[in-house]
């Protein structure tokens, strides 16, 4: 059985690279899970997870993950990705929503906002919070756009 985990952070960056994956590489570390093993997850924030935004992964670590993104060869062209967690009012488990598109920053935002607000009526739960993470990136060359909540024990 895995251990559940019990913080989280949010995050989110952009970046260029030389190829679609170095694009993806840089986005990674620019949003501090660079050196990580990323085991994506689906869209449930556990119970008792605590947000902890000074977290420090230990690099090769395995980190379940929900994340999104966008890679983009096209300069000129507008990516974002988001991120947004739904934490319930009676403390019980969140969820946790991502976003990615050829779209502006706030574009994603309200994207986020409607899909954790969905979530949350969909479940009967009610909202006591939204945290999000967003970046938007104008593409030179070869950019990415990404967001993450990445989960630890």
């Amino acid at each position: 059985m895995l251990p559940t985990p019990k913080k989280y952070f949010v995050t989110a960056a952009s970046s260029e690279g030389r190829s679609k994956l170095t694009a993806f590489d840089n986005a990674l570390l620019k949003a501090r899970i660079g050196n990580v093993n990323l085991l994506r997850v689906s869209s449930i924030l556990p119970p008792g997870c605590q947000h902890d935004p000074d977290l420090v992964l230990p690099p090769g670590s395995l980190v379940p993950t929900a994340y999104g993104y966008i890679v983009s060869d096209v300069p000129g062209e507008v990516i974002s990705a988001c991120v947004g967690v739904g934490i319930n009012s009676s403390d019980t488990f969140g969820v946790i929503m991502e976003f990615s598109g050829k779209c502006s920053k706030e574009e994603a935002e309200q994207a986020i906002t409607n899909m954790v607000k969905e979530a949350f009526e969909t479940r009967g739960m009610e909202l006591k919070e939204i945290k999000i993470a967003s970046t938007e990136h104008k593409v030179e060359k070869i950019g990415c756009a990404l967001a993450a909540v990445p989960l630890w024990y």
